[in-house]
């Protein structure tokens, strides 16, 4: 299954770091019981509009796989926060969310992602979250959004959505158990020494 991250100027680092760190030692963990030469489980992409470089909130530089016009069809297609002013403003960014609310089997933000992907249309009726700093803000953008309040991660079925930065590991490992099973969720989060909770 391939998972794409998305990846821009001002991202939260974690809010992509840990969605790559889950699905890469998820496909680590689950190629141990496998034969040596069986495909991963997961393939991680990292998207951007362009080739170039981005460079995340805390100011380190990351150099993405592949655009957002060439790359493998999603299973699971991950939209991180930040600082997201200039990503709202750009159009290539918020069709790519809409498009892939049709193709990918989930489309999923972490912390203020979830704006982009209000900005997009696709939470539009709803339950969604985010950062507790940014709820308000939410539900200003798009009031079609029913915000929640005090979860971990909201599971709409195609759409998911997560609090702020940490928040978006606990979200991964539910996708994890969704996308294959929870005893992979479980052996992941053991790998990783992170304290799951199962209930968002």
């Amino acid at each position: 299954m391939n998972v794409g991250i998305l990846v821009f100027d001002e991202m939260e680092l974690l809010d992509m770091a840990g969605p790559y760190e889950v699905f890469t030692t998820a496909a680590r963990v689950h190629a141990r019981t496998q034969p040596t030469a069986a495909a991963p489980l997961f393939t991680v992409t990292t998207l951007a509009r362009s080739a170039a470089p981005v460079r995340a909130r805390a100011g380190l530089q990351v150099q993405p796989d592949a655009t957002l016009a060439n790359h493998p069809p999603l299973a699971c297609a991950i939209v991180p926060g930040g600082v997201v002013d200039a990503e709202l403003r750009q159009p290539e960014t918020l069709a790519w969310i809409a498009a892939q609310r049709h193709t990918a089997q989930v489309l999923a933000s972490v912390c203020t992602g979830a704006l982009l992907l209000a900005e997009a249309g696709v939470l539009d009726g709803l339950a969604a979250t985010t950062h507790w700093e940014d709820l308000d803000a939410l539900r200003e953008l798009r009031p079609a959004v029913h915000v929640r309040e005090g979860l971990r991660w909201v599971d709409e079925g195609a759409v998911v959505t997560s609090a702020g930065i940490s928040a978006g590991i606990d979200m991964c490992l539910h996708l994890v158990q969704r996308l294959h099973s929870r005893e992979l969720a479980l052996a992941t989060a053991r790998q990783m020494d992170y304290a799951w909770s199962e209930m968002p």
